[in-house]
């Protein structure tokens, strides 16, 4: 298992928000844009209006497992901002990486296709 690379720069996450492509479901919202490092790096956000401290906190661990399990499948060079919305705290982690799956598929984002 890979270490993921995070991304912790304001202006990183601000020049994603603004330059990036960006796939939206009801569950996670995902940002992404090439980079020229040759790895990716991804970044975790939850706002307040997902809930409390705990709720946050359940989002993005759920969401980083989500994302450790498909990152070995995933094109290499670009970065990833995962914005977490209202239902992602109450979603299992395999929930959010079958969405990870559907959408980065439909984006050519995913090298092959991980086996269930």
């Amino acid at each position: 298992m890979e270490k993921l690379i995070p991304i912790c720069e304001n202006r990183v996450f601000r020049r994603m928000y603004m330059r990036g492509k960006s796939i939206v479901t009801p569950q996670i919202v995902i940002y992404y844009s090439k980079n020229r490092l040759g790895f990716n790096r991804v970044g975790i956000t939850t706002g307040k209006k997902i809930g409390n401290a705990v709720k946050r906190s359940r989002s993005r661990r759920i969401i980083r497992a989500a994302f450790r399990e498909v990152s070995p499948y995933i094109r290499r060079g670009y970065d990833f901002i995962l914005v977490a919305r209202g239902k992602t705290p109450y979603l299992k982690s395999t929930d959010i990486k079958e969405q990870l799956i559907s959408q980065l598929d439909s984006c050519h984002l995913l090298v092959k296709k991980p086996e269930e």
